[in-house]
């Protein structure tokens, strides 16, 4: 079966050559422009079918905040901004993504979502965030992401960065399905494909196994699976604490 699938894998990275072509001459840069949009009108049905999900997660940020001051929260590949409806009252939020042309989606969500204060976006990749300084921030989000940044450990170091000690790292995550299942087996023959669609989106990272080896003090990780495409089924879900 494992040679099958490898044949039909490569037979799809066959037929993605013009994608590939485009992208190596710049022309795929035009779907960068198009695919927030795209995101941004896809956000509303995860949101409706993964919003029990998203509040149970996101239901203990307010005890990460420190002091009696307002809890500060760093998002990476912020997107549109389809997590700002579950960040509590009174919350300070910066944004980066590596797409500037998110920023006007992002603009549309933080209209409907006054409860929180907005500080800045930041066009920066998950890898290098060097604009956000050491220690600053209480609590890193990071929600369909990690399967499109280049590197998964840089990525988690930026984020331990970033945090204060005794922050926390908050992730929902779609990853690669149990071996021995048929989600796994079309998971791998429909990646070539799946790639450009979604930008760079990877269906095919074990990404709990960085989050294991992240250094991080504490790490509350459960499986799931989202009441989605079933190639995007498998989840990981929870926080790591720095």
């Amino acid at each position: 079966m494992t040679c099958f699938m490898n044949f039909l894998t490569f037979i799809l990275k066959v037929v993605t050559l013009p994608l590939q072509l485009m992208e190596v001459v710049g022309i795929y840069g035009i779907y960068k422009r198009f695919f927030p949009f795209l995101i941004y009108k896809m956000s509303f049905t995860y949101n409706k079918k993964m919003n029990d999900k998203k509040k149970d997660l996101f239901s203990n940020l307010s005890e990460f905040t420190k002091g009696n001051g307002p809890l500060r929260i760093l998002e990476i590949g912020c997107g549109s901004g389809a997590n700002f409806e579950f960040y509590p009252s009174g919350c300070k939020v910066v944004c980066t993504d590596p797409n500037p042309h998110f920023e006007k989606y992002l603009q549309k969500s933080l209209a409907v979502n006054d409860h929180l204060t907005f500080e800045r976006f930041v066009v920066a990749s998950g890898e290098d965030m060097g604009a956000v300084k050491d220690d600053s921030v209480d609590v890193v989000v990071s929600t369909l992401v990690l399967c499109s940044v280049n590197d998964i450990p840089r990525t988690l170091q930026e984020a331990h960065r970033i945090l204060r000690p005794g922050g926390a790292l908050y992730f929902l995550e779609h990853v690669v399905a149990d071996p021995s299942s048929w989600t796994y087996f079309f998971q791998h023959v429909l990646q070539p494909i799946w790639y450009y669609f979604g930008d760079g989106c990877e269906v095919v990272r074990a990404t709990w196994k960085h989050l294991e080896t992240a250094g991080f003090s504490e790490l509350k990780l459960r499986h799931i699976e989202a009441p989605l495409n079933f190639m995007i089924k498998p989840h990981i879900i929870g926080y790591a604490v720095k």
